[in-house]
């Protein structure tokens, strides 16, 4: 896509972009001091592992304030966006198609685990 072209997209259109590969579901820690990124297998409580995609998702907002809907908008600022992001194509100019396997496995749910104990679940992205 040419700079800025999905400024023309329909909501219908933009939303058909996403892979559904769930990694922006999963918890990224940042280091207060540093700015630096984490990402960690821990997913969100709402993230249906078996469907790949938010089991509340027209209310995910609502129930799940953190979560942060990608827009035309941000979509080009967001520093913790998955490599395999199909809306990465959009504005990386070094975007190259990622393969990506389903997170079933493994990944563990936000309500599994302590809020003390995320720091244990840091993981290299491209581990998952």
């Amino acid at each position: 896509m040419t700079d800025k072209a999905w400024y023309n997209l329909t909501e219908q259109q933009w939303e058909a972009i996403c892979n559904h590969c769930g990694r922006c579901c999963l918890l990224t820690l940042e280091d207060e001091e540093t700015g630096e990124l984490y990402h960690t297998d821990i997913a969100c409580r709402y993230y249906d592992e078996k469907n790949c995609r938010c089991s509340v998702y027209e209310k995910r907002f609502e129930r799940q304030p953190e979560c942060l809907k990608i827009t035309k908008d941000n979509v080009d600022k967001l520093p913790w966006m998955p490599k395999m992001c199909a809306y990465r194509k959009l504005f990386d100019r070094n975007y190259r198609p990622q393969k990506f396997t389903k997170l079933t496995g493994k990944i563990i749910s936000q309500t599994q685990v302590k809020k003390s104990d995320w720091e244990k679940h840091i993981v290299e992205e491209n581990n998952l």
